[in-house]
């Protein structure tokens, strides 16, 4: 076995800080990250999310853990069947069951908005019921608030 002995403490201390930026972008690996999916939709008349949606709500919560100055938006929506104030009351409905989900995951409520939006803000044309019937989450930062 052969072992090389470095006696250049240039080239020492150049080792070193690449090993320490490699073990700090390793740590920052580790971290958990925004899952991609931000729009969870429903079945008519219906407020209560999937097991699948509700583990991707428990994959957001553990990024926002460790992202601590992370807030979140979240939107409910419904279609334009039926009165505008039952609409506004299931499209809240949406919105808790995600709100609910992450604070059971240990998030605080300081760090939650909640909107019932009715049919206000079809993601489509108004026809297409089922696109509509969804929550949408937004995060917000201080640095993305300074970002704009």
């Amino acid at each position: 076995m052969t072992v090389l002995v470095l006696d250049n403490p240039e080239l020492m201390a150049h080792a070193a800080q690449v090993q320490a930026s490699n073990a700090q972008v390793n740590a920052m690996d580790d971290s958990p990250r925004k899952p991609h999916q931000m729009k969870f939709y429903f079945g008519f008349d219906k407020h209560r999310l999937s097991e699948e949606d509700q583990a991707i709500l428990r994959k957001h919560a553990a990024y926002m853990k460790a992202h601590p100055e992370v807030t979140v938006s979240i939107n409910g929506h419904t279609d334009s069947h039926g009165p505008e104030e039952y609409n506004a009351f299931l499209s809240r409905l949406r919105a808790n069951s995600a709100a609910k989900i992450l604070k059971s995951e240990g998030i605080d409520e300081s760090r939650i908005e909640v909107v019932g939006w009715g049919s206000h803000k079809p993601l489509t044309n108004p026809e297409d019921s089922a696109a509509n019937r969804r929550l949408d989450l937004d995060y917000h930062s201080e640095q993305m608030a300074k970002a704009q």
